[in-house]
């Protein structure tokens, strides 16, 4: 066995919350942190947009400054109460009312500006995403929990959890996997046939892209590096998208691994079986 081939003693483990609404309370606590923090920055922006041309809004109209309170009341009031729900759907693990509509506003714009809030905060970028990921399952895992299990599930993977040495091409048709048991696909074969769920394996995000327009899932579970599985997770809302962040001992794209039970806990919780 080559060195390349033998796995690191220390092989770099990926950071997760767990699916359960108790657990993963480091992440939580990160998104919860610089949520508030985010709140009250921007009510004191809003704060401040008001009172410094208060005295001009005066002049024009005596009722102009009572409008301008009255929006800026409103806006601080639509922006804790967004923050509020975020937090307590995530807390509760069960959908509350506009939840949904409020996943996918808070995927577009949540997280640029928790990575910018953040790094004010002293987190690094990759702690961000990881606990944006945790919320954002948090949140995939409530609605699966409030509403009727998904009919269809994609299991999307990088193609990178293919050993290196595989001469089997199975990016446009998994099938084709001889099952040698060198890499997890083969594992991954399995749970997509054990839970009738559809299996297919990306190069990038344009490959992506166009699997799930094919497919049409009514959920993904998503495996990748903090980058893709971000932006994926963005690209692809309000379609949920569950995200697991791969495994790599040998490091970024080559030989990487998945932890097959927590794939298949996943598939478990959303199809609500015991």
């Amino acid at each position: 066995m080559t060195q390349l081939e033998k796995p690191s003693e220390h092989p770099q483990q990926e950071t997760f919350s767990d699916f359960s609404p108790a657990a993963g309370g480091a992440e939580k606590w990160i998104i919860i942190s610089l949520v508030a923090l985010f709140g009250i920055i921007a009510t004191a922006v809003l704060v401040l947009l008001y009172i410094v041309p208060y005295y001009g809004f005066s002049r024009i109209s005596v009722y102009l400054p009572l409008i301008m309170g009255g929006i800026t009341v409103l806006a601080v009031a639509v922006l804790l109460g967004s923050l509020g729900l975020m937090v307590a759907v995530f807390a509760l693990g069960r959908d509350v009312l506009f939840s949904r509509r409020l996943r996918s506003v808070a995927i577009r714009l949540l997280l640029p500006i928790l990575i910018g809030v953040g790094r004010l905060a002293g987190f690094r970028r990759e702690q961000v995403q990881h606990a944006f990921v945790a919320v954002n399952n948090e949140l995939v895992l409530a609605q699966c929990r409030s509403g009727k299990p998904p009919k269809s599930i994609l299991l999307l993977m990088p193609h990178c959890l293919q050993d290196k040495d595989c001469q089997v091409k199975i990016t446009h048709q998994v099938d084709n996997c001889k099952r040698c048991g060198k890499c997890c696909i083969k594992d991954l074969l399995g749970l997509a046939e054990k839970y009738g769920a559809h299996i297919a394996v990306a190069t990038g995000g344009t490959i992506a892209r166009r699997i799930v327009i094919d497919t049409r899932p009514d959920l993904i579970i998503a495996v990748a590096c903090e980058r893709d599985l971000t932006s994926g997770i963005q690209d692809t809302t309000p379609l949920p998208v569950y995200g697991i962040f791969n495994q790599r001992p040998f490091g970024p794209c080559l030989n990487t691994r998945v932890a097959i039970d927590r794939v298949e806990s996943v598939l478990s919780q959303v199809l609500q079986r015991s």
